[in-house]
């Protein structure tokens, strides 16, 4: 008798092979980041059509482990595997950034009431990453005629973690509805490397990002917030995360457009 991930391996499987089927596209591209979300992903598309997957390693100023335990999900699943080194791409990209923000005129800076609100902060260079990578993995696709396959989860998308037009842009979300502890499930089902399962969830955003350190809780309370509901953590957490799904929620709509317009 099949058990639980064995039955979710083959439905996701099937169903990717039936998107690209229905795209009538030849086969899938999956970013490699070394996690364990892109390393399961890589492996069901490995089922859904073998022989036409292609994993996409894209180092920007990265963890070198990050591209070692990419190449062992490659290894593992016997997927051909291509490098696109985006650090000098993405230096080059992000001076001209700053130098268009800094010709702006001050006014059109947000006003903080404490202090200044720096508009090169964190974030904005961290979101150029994924959205590079992404122009990245179309390339291939349009190349090859395949399709993208994106590697966020249930728990990460029910927050909005993840990068609007950059992770977010993608064909199909495989595990899209499988929680993060359903990943690391199906990961063993899969045979995934170990040493992948067990490394800390990160975006790869900045040196010593992690996800849970980025959220401000784990995936653990997350996962007892969707399944159980508001009164299974604090609710101070649960506040958090409710104010999370609201900000979010233009990252998992299609642009809204104006109500219907009256005939001239």
């Amino acid at each position: 008798m099949k058990s639980t991930m064995q039955t979710r391996r083959k439905e996701i499987s099937d169903w990717m092979k039936a998107q690209v089927q229905a795209a009538r596209a030849r086969g899938i591209v999956v970013g490699l980041s070394g996690g364990i979300d892109s390393a399961v992903v890589l492996g069901l598309a490995s089922e859904a059509t073998p022989g036409s997957v292609v994993g996409v390693m894209m180092p920007c100023h990265s963890d070198p482990d990050d591209e070692i335990h990419a190449r062992l999900a490659a290894d593992r699943f016997a997927a051909a595997a291509v490098r696109v080194d985006l650090a000098p791409a993405y230096d080059r990209f992000v001076a001209d950034l700053r130098g268009a923000i800094d010709a702006l005129p001050r006014e059109q800076f947000p006003v903080a009431p404490a202090e200044e609100v720096d508009p090169r902060a964190r974030l904005p260079l961290a979101n150029v990453k994924p959205r590079l990578r992404m122009t990245t993995l179309y390339f291939v696709a349009n190349t090859l005629n395949y399709l993208v396959a994106g590697t966020g989860n249930r728990s990460e998308l029910s927050i909005g973690y993840f990068t609007k037009y950059g992770d977010g842009g993608v064909d199909m979300l495989p595990i899209g509805r499988l929680l993060k502890s359903d990943v690391r499930a199906l990961a063993r089902e899969l045979g995934v490397p170990q040493e992948i399962i067990d490394k800390p969830p990160s975006a790869g955003l900045w040196a010593g990002q992690t996800d849970e350190g980025e959220m401000g809780f784990s995936y653990a309370e997350l996962e007892r917030y969707l399944t159980e509901g508001t009164s299974a953590v604090p609710p101070a957490l649960a506040q958090t995360i409710q104010r999370l799904e609201g900000a979010s929620g233009h990252k998992r709509a299609m642009p809204p457009l104006p109500p219907a317009l009256h005939d001239i």
